[in-house]
């Protein structure tokens, strides 16, 4: 089928009409590319939202679950007497208690003023700490590892070992049967909180 110049006017309908088409097609590729980009830019910027939401509710949940560890744990220390002020007579009844309980043949002790453990704080809970000469006579060694486990379980403070020494005694050759084997020498140190209020 040829076409000649008596044929366009018919066309020219046809013509337009499908150029129209292209460009609204065109044009309706164009905007629903616009919408789509702008509809996944939204959706980034909600999953953005989610995200920091997320992040700062579980740290809001951390932070209240840190608190309540650190409640339950001030709540043990004030129950065990370690915070407030040092219960020294309370300590050499517990040694005296110790020494009897698990028969040991003899003591003597020396404790040092207390002091704060670090340089004072203006306020809040501030360490104390009371240095004691500890010196135990000894059957054997097993005698001086349950002194110190009775001493941690019962002392209404922190109990930090700083060292013990253990020697052997001499022994003279009129003695049938010694009275102790060994000496211990240790450094103990009694550890308490006290909450410190500004002035």
């Amino acid at each position: 089928m040829k076409l000649d110049a008596h044929d366009l006017p018919q066309l020219q309908f046809s013509l337009i009409t499908t150029v129209l088409m292209l460009v609204l097609g065109a044009l309706a590729v164009h905007f629903s590319g616009i919408k789509i980009n702008a509809a996944k830019n939204e959706r980034a910027a909600a999953q953005l939202e989610r995200n920091n939401f997320n992040g700062k509710f579980k740290r809001v949940h951390s932070e209240e679950n840190e608190i309540r560890e650190k409640s339950a744990t001030f709540s043990q220390l004030q129950v065990r007497g370690m915070i407030g002020d040092e219960h020294r007579l309370e300590w050499i009844e517990l040694l005296k208690d110790i020494i009897e309980k698990r028969r040991l043949i003899d003591m003597s002790y020396e404790i040092a003023p207390q002091r704060p453990l670090d340089s004072v704080q203006e306020s809040g809970l501030v360490f104390f700490v009371s240095s004691m000469k500890l010196q135990l006579k000894l059957l054997h060694e097993e005698d001086l590892t349950r002194f110190i486990n009775d001493l941690r379980q019962h002392a209404k403070a922190l109990v930090q070992i700083k060292s013990c020494q253990v020697s052997r005694l001499p022994r003279s050759s009129e003695e049938i049967a010694p009275l102790a084997y060994l000496q211990a020498d240790c450094q103990i140190d009694w550890l308490t909180l006290r909450e410190m209020t500004r002035n």
